[in-house]
């Protein structure tokens, strides 16, 4: 393996765990000696990359370090261009012109080998089938983001309305339906929220007093479902 793709590769390791990793286990993940993983992680240290750690703790790349998209394999594309093509076809009009966005930066900085790859990709999503929403979603985006509280005006599926405070923390896009994801104050419980059934929503300058990672952490082990960090 070359040099510059082992670094690569060593980056999108790191870009897997959030947590310190040891180096044998990165050394064992990608198939190099112990002594090659230090001098490879003393070589991205050099280049500005801010690993943090020490042989016997465990090593952490802080957020901050890029590399351009040039290494991409071909099903590495495919899967990205599936991806913005979903959040095209399902998100809401900001999510869909981000992914647009995305979609054409990306194109700009790849060579043209790997470009063709990317406008040729004949892998499709479907559009969204679903009755359309009163509400502006992103402003529910914003919220998660900064953790404040919503007041939401609710009808369930039998048109019973009611009116929740909640904790906003995750939004699922699913084929014909958008659903927001939080802990409702009224029930003390989570409580998952069809998005085309609210009928108004106001966020207030409360933040929510857990955060939003320890909210979803929670969510999924409660659901029963597994992270990649799980099943690594």
């Amino acid at each position: 393996m070359a040099r510059a793709e082992r670094l690569l590769d060593l980056i999108q390791e790191f870009r897997r765990h959030r947590t310190p990793v040891s180096g044998a286990k990165l050394a064992a993940t990608l198939g190099v000696s112990l002594r090659t993983l230090y001098r490879d992680i003393a070589a991205l240290q050099a280049q500005g990359a801010d690993i943090q750690g020490e042989a016997g703790v465990g090593y952490v790349l802080k957020p901050g370090f890029l590399l351009p998209p040039l290494m991409f394999a071909e099903e590495e594309i495919e899967a990205f261009v599936l991806g913005m093509r979903f959040v095209a076809s399902h998100g809401d009009p900001a999510l869909r012109h981000a992914a647009e966005g995305v979609l054409a930066k990306v194109a700009t900085v790849l060579p043209a080998d790997l470009k063709a790859g990317l406008d040729g990709s004949t892998l499709l999503a479907s559009g969204l089938k679903h009755t359309g929403e009163r509400i502006d979603l992103a402003l529910v985006r914003r919220a998660i983001r900064t953790e404040r509280k919503l007041t939401i005006a609710y009808a369930d599926g039998t048109g019973q309305a009611s009116e929740r405070t909640i904790w906003p923390f995750a939004l699922g896009f699913f084929e014909k339906v958008r659903v927001l994801i939080a802990w409702c104050e009224l029930r003390q419980d989570f409580r998952h929220f069809r998005t085309d059934r609210i009928e108004d929503v106001t966020v207030l300058d409360e933040r929510y007093p857990s955060r939003r990672a320890g909210l979803l952490k929670t969510w999924r082990e409660k659901e029963g479902i597994r992270t990649h960090a799980d099943r690594s």
